[in-house]
């Protein structure tokens, strides 16, 4: 942690600045008097969303995050009968492999640079009584709760053994820091990790606070109904499934949010109404086109007699073939590629260097909905196969007149393969990885030895 605080502090200097502290020379710039302002916060707020896809070249990060990182890992982790990793990059192959050491490099800078956002999202928290205008405050405050919420949310599903491994949850988490690091003094401080169910109660209630203090629209930043949907998640991971119907009912009874007409539609195309949240990318701001990004290691298509994307990520052939022959997904989201003979599929999902991430989509939340009204042998909001069927005839297939939860689950794997979700899943469902169990340590990232270094407090998970 000292590290990481180290490095938090000047990263939260260069991202508050404006042009009245850049007279300064950077590396003298005062985190703890950079936010001054309303416009300072701001500034702090943007520069937050910035590093959440994480951006080549001059930006604070290179993909650690939602542009890659938060959504290859999570499918690399879940391989088995899905996808293979045929790339030359030795921290994913170890990934997939499940045969990770303490010093593995995407373990290391996804943890460090999801603590950067909690950093500066504490800073602006710590930061509020220089703004007046209470609906202004309220709404930073909400997005602030909201960026150090999901961080924390992400971590303790990827570094924490899952949630329901001990009846208490009393397994080790992530270090919960909740105040900024501002001094040379704090910076030194050593935190030990919190349990698992410590953080988790302190992401449900950023979120919480978050869905509540955020407005029904902000534009393409967070707002109410981003809150609700990792919300949804949050409870679904922990399988309180009557909190994460009612947040996934919200969203869908707002009326602000509907399927497209395909399901390519959302990834070929920005912000459209099937996104409930969503990373802002373009052509000059994105995570890499060459080592880095999600088109970069998922796609395999030929543009102009040049490849776009490495291919590194291979969809299994058996894995395309359990959709059925006229299921609209098995043409539109998997193509053959140019890497390799024979029949090689390849994710059709990403294919845009420039093009944004859906991180939540209603397909999803159908889905959620689906499935605690299955559990729950209730209706809210809709009938469990309205919700499910919604799904299955955008993409060609015929509904299903009384869904059982196999029907649900399997459509949900379908639908939203590639997408971050695939060993969250498999962790909360108590599946198999393969050969390993939901709970093995296998399919836990490492606490990265250079922070298990730093910080004597902290304890290195198991098996490292």
């Amino acid at each position: 942690m000292k590290k990481i605080i180290v490095s938090l502090g000047l990263a939260l200097a260069l991202v508050a600045c404006d042009d009245r502290l850049n007279i300064e020379p950077r590396q003298s710039v005062d985190a703890a008097t950079a936010l001054s302002s309303a416009q300072d916060i701001e500034s702090a707020i943007i520069g937050a969303y910035g590093v959440l896809p994480g951006v080549q070249g001059g930006g604070l990060a290179d993909a650690e995050l939602y542009g890659t990182n938060l959504n290859l890992l999570a499918e690399l982790l879940a391989s088995d009968d899905y996808v293979a990793w045929r790339g030359t990059f030795q921290g994913y192959r170890e990934v997939a492999n499940r045969q990770m050491l303490a010093t593995n490099s995407e373990a290391q800078r996804t943890w460090v640079t999801a603590y950067q956002v909690i950093n500066v999202a504490n800073n602006i928290l710590g930061s509020l009584d220089k703004i007046q205008n209470a609906d202004q405050k309220a709404e930073f405050e909400g997005e602030a709760r909201f960026l150090r919420g999901i961080m924390y949310f992400e971590l303790v599903r990827l570094y924490a053994l899952p949630w329901g491994t001990r009846a208490d949850n009393s397994q080790p988490g992530v270090p919960l820091v909740l105040r900024p690091t501002l001094t040379q003094e704090q910076a030194a401080e050593t935190r030990a990790r919190n349990t698992v169910a410590e953080v988790y109660t302190q992401v449900l209630d950023d979120l919480t606070k978050a869905s509540t203090l955020l407005p029904t629209d902000n534009g393409v930043r967070a707002d109410k109904y981003s809150a609700l949907g990792f919300l949804s998640r949050v409870y679904l991971q922990q399988a309180d499934y009557a909190k994460a119907l009612n947040a996934a009912n919200q969203i869908l009874q707002s009326n602000q949010f509907r399927l497209n007409p395909g399901v390519a539609d959302v990834f070929r195309n920005k912000n459209t109404a099937e996104s409930v949240f969503e990373i802002q990318e373009n052509t000059q701001n994105n995570p890499g086109t060459t080592n880095d990004g999600l088109t970069t290691f998922y796609a395999s298509i030929p543009a102009d007699g040049a490849a776009v994307g490495r291919g590194d990520v291979q969809v299994l052939n058996s894995f395309v073939e359990s959709y059925a022959p006229t299921d609209s997904r098995r043409e539109d989201l998997f193509y053959i590629g140019v890497k390799g003979a024979g029949t090689r599929y390849y994710s059709g999902k990403w294919t845009d260097f420039g093009g944004n991430v859906p991180v939540i989509r209603v397909a999803e939340i159908l889905l959620t909905r689906a499935e605690c009204n299955l559990r729950l042998n209730s209706a809210v909001g809709a009938t469990p196969a309205e919700d499910l069927n919604a799904v299955r005839t955008r993409a060609g297939l015929a509904p299903i007149a009384n869904p059982t939860l196999t029907d649900v689950l399997q459509e949900r794997r379908l639908e939203l393969a590639f997408e971050g979700l695939r060993i969250h899943d498999i962790k909360r469902l108590r599946q198999n990885a393969g050969t390993l169990p939901w709970n093995s340590p296998k399919l836990v990232l490492p606490i990265p030895k250079s922070e298990i270094d730093a910080n004597s407090a902290l304890v290195q998970n198991e098996g490292y």
